[in-house]
Formats: structure tokens, C-alpha cells, sequence
């Protein structure tokens, strides 16, 4: 009979496997998802767009151009002077607009001409190559004096002048004002893995009320370990939040294409960014796991949804002091604070990403996975301890209970292993 028992039962990984198929597959195809997922999209790429539209506007309006009012010929030559300088001088040199052709020997009142100038003409480029005469608001003319005068000179010399190749030698170490860049990027990661992990880590809180009620939680926890029941909720949800994301993603890669220049360019972090894209992933699954851990055991003591709603508040509120922490432990590289959020399990992601940022080394990264996922067999095991102890109230009488409902799911998980391999 034991034998039996023995042989009709899952291994912990097998059993969790079970789990987390079921569970990745009744959440994937349910309509809640679909619009769970639609719901983080719009806001953000309407929003995106509109930034995106508008700051265009802004730089268009913003942007003033140089006006010309010369002979032809001189304005022909400043034109491709302007064309020739374009690459080297970038957003410095203003856009070039003829407002003027005089005639040879013609006096005009600059002032007079700027006024009457149509479009976004913010100075007047006047007289000779030879003798530019620049008309306009006192900073505006003096903010432009070192690109017009280079372009008086090169309109004036008729041929194209030798600019000399300028030899990049990149330093191993960062200057401080890099180093405040690398800052940037670390913050960027760490607020993006938050954001990701609090959107998505909520919904482990309710994933045990609905099979409490109905009783399949009975029945699991009868035929498996508890802990296997755990882990397998917990790898199905943290299969579609990968699911979620890469939907986002694809949102993402769209508001880059609408939004294109606007967005700002972070300097390429201290591992590179192609390992720092993989810890940010292994480092989402870890700080997933974790909070969802703690989140699911908090979650199976809840007997009602409104239950739930009510723990989301403190939950809430744990995963700002965490992220806090660590956003200050990213400021004092070195420090005793950065230690204690290394080490802290639930920090420890967070600040191991913000690390990757500014510091090159790897082996430290191996140490902190390893860390993270001690921890996160521990959560899980003792969190199906508490489910046992003091919501299942395991022991004493259930026993022959227990044992007909193993039995069954042994039936039902040898019948559903023949069907689908036939």
C-alpha cells in the first residue's frame, strides 16, 4: 500500500512543474489577463506619443534660425558653408534661412529687415563674408559668434578647409562627471525593475483565495508537498509576468520608433549592456520571487478578496522601504549601507542591479543569485509551513482524508499523464 502511495506520487521539482503548468496556462488564457495587459499600454504609448509630438513642436518653435541678407553670390557661399560645417558643428550652428538678396553696393538697415523677417528668425547675418556684420537680441548674437564666424571664414575662403582627425583614447577610469552618468543608468534600472516587480508581484496575493474556497487547494495539498504548491504558483506567475513583459517590450520598442530623438541616451553601464540586460532579467526573476514568496503566504492567510485588498495597503508600503533603501544604498558605493542592502534578501536585487552599473566586477553578481535563491527556497518553505500549520491545520484527524485525496490526485495526474502521452 505504501509502495503504491510511493510510486503514485510526484517528485517536489515534477510536482511543482505540475502546478505551474496548470496555473501558467489558466491564467494565460483568461480574458482578465488580456486586459490586465492592455491596461499599463495605453496610458503609457498615448502618453509617449503626446511627449513625443510635443517636444518635436517645442524644439521646431524653440529653435531659431540665422537669417542672411547679402548679395546672392555671398549667400550662395554661406549656404555651403553652412552644408559643409553641419557635421562638425551639430545643434550649434542655427539654421540658415536667406531673408535677403541686395544688390552689389546696397545699404540696408539690418535692424529694419530682422523686424520684418518672417518664421523663427532670431539674428541677421549682414555685410561680406569678409566683414559679417550679426544683428540681433544680445545673448542670442553672442551664443552665435563662434559658429557665424567660423562659417564667415569658410564662405569667405571659396574651397573646403582640412579639418584634422581627432583620435578618440578612451580612460579606464570614469571621470566623475561619467561616473554621474553611470549614477543615472543604475537609478534608471532600479526604478524600472521596481516598477515591474510591484505591478506584477501584487497578483500572487490573491492566487490562493479562489482554490481555498472551492477546495482544490485541499487536494493538492494532500497529494504534494505544500512547498511544491508554492513553488509551482509561484514559477507560473513569474511566467506570465515574463509573458507581460515582453508584450511591453514590444509596446516599449514602438514608442522608441514614434518617439526617436526625444528620449534621453543613458550612458552604457559599467558591465556593458548586454550583461546588464541579463542580470536586469535574472535579478526581476529573483526580486520576483522573493516579494512573491512573501506575497503568497500573506495572500494564503486571507480567506475573502476584501481581505486581500485590505493586506495590499502594508505590502505596499514594504516595497517602497525596500526600494528606498536600496535607491540610497546606490548613492554610498562601499558603504555599510550598501552591504546591508546587498545582503537584505528583499533589497538585494536592487542593489545588486544598481551595482552592475557602476562596477565592472562580476563574481560578486554570482555570489548575490546564489544568495537570493537560498532565500528563496527558505520563504517558500517556511511560508508552506505556516499554510499548513495554521490554515490547513494539518495532523491529527485528517489523516485518512489526506490519503483519499492523494490517492485521487494520483489517479487524476497518472490519467492526465497517459493522455498526453499516449
Amino acid at each position: 500500500m505504501n509502495t503504491a502511495q510511493t510510486r503514485g506520487r510526484l517528485s517536489r521539482l515534477a510536482a511543482a512543474l505540475v502546478v505551474a503548468r496548470r496555473d501558467f496556462s489558466a491564467i494565460l488564457f483568461s480574458r482578465s489577463f488580456f486586459f490586465f495587459l492592455l491596461g499599463p499600454i495605453f496610458p503609457v504609448l498615448v502618453g509617449a506619443m503626446a511627449g513625443g509630438v510635443g517636444q518635436r513642436v517645442q524644439q521646431t518653435a524653440d529653435r531659431p534660425a540665422l537669417g542672411i541678407a547679402m548679395e546672392a553670390q555671398d549667400a550662395a557661399a554661406v549656404l555651403a558653408a553652412g552644408k559643409v560645417l553641419a557635421p562638425r558643428l551639430g545643434a550649434s550652428l542655427p539654421d540658415l534661412v536667406v531673408v535677403k538678396e541686395t544688390a552689389p553696393g546696397e545699404m540696408i538697415d539690418s535692424h529694419k529687415v530682422l523686424a520684418e523677417a518672417r518664421g523663427n528668425v532670431g539674428a541677421l547675418l549682414s555685410g561680406t563674408p569678409q566683414a559679417p556684420v550679426l544683428t540681433g537680441f544680445g545673448g542670442q548674437i553672442k551664443q552665435w559668434s563662434g559658429p557665424v564666424s567660423l562659417l564667415a571664414a569658410q564662405a569667405a575662403s571659396g574651397q573646403a578647409a582640412a579639418y584634422p582627425r581627432v583620435e578618440l583614447s578612451p580612460t579606464l577610469v570614469a571621470p566623475a562627471k561619467n561616473r554621474r552618468g553611470l549614477l543615472l543608468t543604475a537609478q534608471a534600472g532600479q526604478t524600472l525593475l521596481f516598477l515591474l516587480t510591484m505591478l506584477l508581484a501584487g497578483m500572487v496575493l490573491s492566487n490562493l483565495v479562489e482554490e481555498k474556497g472551492n477546495k482544490i487547494i485541499e487536494i493538492l495539498a494532500a497529494a504534494i508537498p505544500m512547498d511544491s504548491v508554492f513553488m509551482g504558483k509561484l514559477f507560473a506567475m513569474l511566467a506570465v509576468s515574463f509573458v507581460g513583459i515582453a508584450v511591453w517590450g514590444m509596446a516599449a520598442g514602438g514608442i522608441v520608433l514614434v518617439a526617436g530623438q526625444s528620449l534621453p541616451d543613458l550612458p552604457a553601464p559599467a558591465v556593458g549592456w548586454p550583461l546588464f540586460l541579463a542580470l536586469g532579467v535574472a535579478y526581476f526573476a529573483m526580486a520576483y520571487l522573493l516579494l512573491g514568496s512573501v506575497f503568497l503566504t500573506i495572500g494564503s492567510m486571507a480567506a475573502t478578496v476584501r481581505e486581500v485588498q485590505t493586506l495590499s495597503m502594508p505590502v505596499t508600503m514594504v516595497q517602497l522601504m525596500v526600494f528606498f533603501l536600496a535607491s540610497y544604498a546606490m548613492t554610498q558605493p562601499g558603504s555599510a549601507v550598501e552591504l546591508i542592502a546587498v545582503v537584505l534578501p528583499l533589497s538585494s536585487p536592487f542593489a545588486m542591479l544598481a551595482r552592475a552599473a557602476q562596477d565592472p566586477a562580476l563574481w560578486p553578481h554570482a555570489a548575490a543569485l546564489v544568495w537570493q535563491a537560498a532565500w528563496v527556497t527558505l520563504f517558500v518553505r517556511g511560508g508552506a509551513h505556516l499554510f499548513r500549520t495554521l490554515v490547513m491545520k494539518s495532523g491529527g484527524g485528517g489523516g485518512e482524508r489526506k490519503r483519499r485525496l492523494g490517492g485521487l490526485f494520483a489517479r487524476r495526474t497518472a490519467v492526465a499523464s497517459v493522455m498526453a502521452h499516449p
